[in-house]
């Protein structure tokens, strides 16, 4: 597994999905300018697939706050993502789930991000944060059993906005509001008094 951290993210041109909308040639691009949650999951019509697109879903709204384009991308074809999108949350559907999803039929995008399962032809959870440039800043890869926790990605976002915006680091567990350090000996120094 390769990390992406510190590069620049692929870009890719696909066929997505958003609401009942076919989005031709969606590009990763598009967004450029804009911090961006891209995120890949192995299948629809599966089991923890639907509970983490509701959970994104769910807090689309934070994201969007902090001016965060979110993306899921899996290896199912477009139609079945809209067949997924037009099935009800309570037969384990996505109906209502309004950001973009890209289809990745060829496995290429799941390839470049190296979140592929050569053999099995599906993708880990794989999670990349984006900075404005596209450059990832954040990475994290889950097994196919192991659900995300979006609450930890807002978390992710609000680290990178602070410290992008006061050149201060964030130390474990830091959350929005809490005390941040320089990043020197004196600031760490001053961090644990």
């Amino acid at each position: 597994m390769s990390v992406l951290v510190g590069k620049n993210a692929p870009d890719f041109k696909a066929t997505a999905v958003k609401k009942d909308q076919i989005l031709e040639d969606f590009t990763l691009s598009q967004f450029k300018g804009q911090y961006v949650v891209l995120f890949f999951y192995p299948l629809d019509f599966t089991f923890v697939c639907p509970t983490e697109l509701h959970a994104f879903s769910d807090q689309l709204d934070e994201f969007e706050k902090r001016e965060v384009k979110v993306i899921g991308v899996s290896i199912d074809s477009h139609f079945s993502h809209l067949a997924w999108l037009n099935t009800p949350k309570s037969k384990g559907g996505i109906q209502g789930v309004a950001y973009p999803i890209v289809s990745d039929l060829n496995k290429t995008i799941s390839r470049d991000y190296d979140v592929l399962i050569e053999g099995a032809g599906i993708a880990y959870r794989g999670l990349f944060l984006l900075d404005k440039d596209h450059v990832v800043r954040h990475q994290v890869v889950n097994d196919l059993p192991l659900g995300r926790n979006v609450s930890e990605t807002l978390r992710m976002v609000d680290a990178l906005q602070f410290t992008e915006k006061y050149g201060e680091v964030c130390p474990a567990n830091w959350n929005q509001g809490d005390k941040s350090m320089k990043p020197t000996q004196d600031g760490l120094e001053e961090f644990f008094k």
